[in-house]
């Protein structure tokens, strides 16, 4: 009785101390929430089962009050500690696990014992990094420590934007997501105690919460395997560290952007899609959320067949500088009519946002729906992820033509083109169809500046 007597006031002033932080907008706020929700769930939990064994057959009535607290106590329990089951994410695309250490990626506590490494989650991971999935850490305990320790096995590099510190988890999945530029429903978080877990999904509800023990299944389910595994697709984390290089030569810059952007060499490559470049295209309409005008995916077989159809011209944009090779980076659908050319899909990977080439794609298909002599229109489907790409279009000078809810027909007047950024060299790989290119235009090896 004094045991159920002390834990029920402790779970009590965990409670009374959550509320009076939020009541005070505090940053500690969420993270005593999470303590006082789960603590107070198995406290519950317990005492009320403690209770119905003290009160004997009487507590086992239907008609007791003991009973009753039971039966709550026990669906508090289920609803606080449950979490998501990796079947559940089966409708998203996982593009990065943020990983726990201790008694996760190794087995006991790094700083109070000796651990040992859990190979097949090694495997794991590395399998997940060959489909392009990738990979960082959340974990409270000594950086320097928990970083020799990976550095010893040959693991250091396998993981970016490692955060280990004594904050919020939250804190730092957040962090990375943003750094990765990716969206946090694409981020799933590995841990094996259910407070960090519970922390992580109060403060971000977007990210799938794991336990360890369903680690080693991520790569039979269909969150975690891209239809098509690309060379892209492994070279990832590579793509992904010399961005992050960039980032930070960027930071410590001191001028403006517009001269950092020109210190960097760019040069974007445009051309025709060929049957080899259809795995990455596929792939880029599914991870591509932010920089993209419909968020409609095409499958390998139809954007085969757009490639191979007259009325259509589809092109893929490659991007390189100083610090290595982004890939290809963008993808282009035009439907071509007579005197009308309709801009089907224009996306753009996330990760050359801030690079000021986006336009440049854009600007490439003005050029030469003028040059052919024909309107131009795009469609436009608004989405909770893409107010980038609005923006981007209304700066490249289209205007809205008609609206029937989330969908625009955007209409470009051509009387005023954006001019190609003077920090990128554009090169023209093959040529689009016939009629698309006047004789003043570069020709399939052209370049321009």
């Amino acid at each position: 009785i004094t045991d159920m007597s002390v834990q029920t006031e402790a779970a009590r002033g965990l409670t009374q101390r959550a509320a009076r932080l939020l009541e005070a907008t505090q940053p500690d706020g969420p993270t005593a929430t999470a303590q006082a929700k789960y603590y107070a769930a198995i406290v519950a939990a317990k005492a009320t089962a403690d209770a119905v064994q003290l009160h004997g057959g009487s507590g086992c009535s239907s008609e007791h009050s003991v009973q009753r607290f039971f039966c709550d106590a026990k669906v508090m329990e289920l609803i606080e500690v449950a979490y998501p089951t990796i079947d559940e994410a089966d409708g998203r695309t996982i593009k990065c696990v943020v990983w726990d250490l201790d008694n996760t990626l190794w087995d006991g506590v790094l700083l109070e014992e000796s651990v040992e490494l859990r190979h097949d989650l090694v495997d794991t991971i590395r399998e997940l990094e060959r489909r392009g999935i990738l990979h960082s850490i959340a974990s409270r305990n000594d950086e320097a420590t928990a970083l020799e320790m990976l550095r010893r096995h040959g693991l250091a590099d396998l993981f970016l934007l490692p955060q280990i510190n004594w904050g919020q988890k939250s804190v730092s999945v957040k962090r990375i997501a943003a750094e990765i530029n990716i969206g946090l429903d694409a981020v799933a978080f590995v841990d094996d105690q259910p407070y960090e877990r519970d922390e992580v999904t109060f403060a971000l509800p977007q990210v799938l919460c794991l336990d360890p023990s369903v680690a080693k299944s991520l790569p039979s389910h269909a969150a975690f395997t891209p239809r098509y595994i690309t060379a892209e697709s492994g070279r990832r984390r590579s793509l992904c560290q010399a961005d992050l290089r960039r980032k930070e030569a960027e930071s410590v810059y001191e001028g403006p952007k517009k001269d950092f952007h020109a210190t960097l060499g760019m040069k974007l490559t445009i051309r025709e899609a060929t049957r080899d470049d259809l795995q990455r295209a596929e792939e880029l309409t599914v991870r591509t959320n932010q920089l993209n005008s419909t968020g409609r995916t095409y499958t390998y077989e139809e954007l085969d067949a757009l490639r191979h159809a007259p009325d259509h011209w589809l092109m893929v944009a490659s991007l390189s500088d100083v610090y290595g090779d982004y890939g290809t980076i963008g993808l282009a659908l035009v439907e071509q009519q007579p005197e009308e050319w309709t801009v089907r899909l224009l996306l753009m990977s996330c990760r050359v946002m801030s690079r000021g080439v986006g336009s440049v794609l854009m600007t490439h298909i003005q050029q030469r729906a003028r040059d052919a002599g024909v309107r131009l229109a795009a469609d436009f489907v608004q989405t909770d992820r893409n107010r980038a790409m609005y923006v981007s279009f209304v700066f490249g000078g289209f205007e809205v033509g008609t609206r029937d809810g989330a969908h625009l027909t955007f209409i470009h007047p051509l009387t005023d083109i954006q001019p190609l950024p003077p920090h990128v060299t554009v090169h023209y790989g093959s040529a689009p169809p016939a009629g698309a290119l006047s004789a003043a235009q570069p020709g399939p090896s052209g370049a321009q500046t």
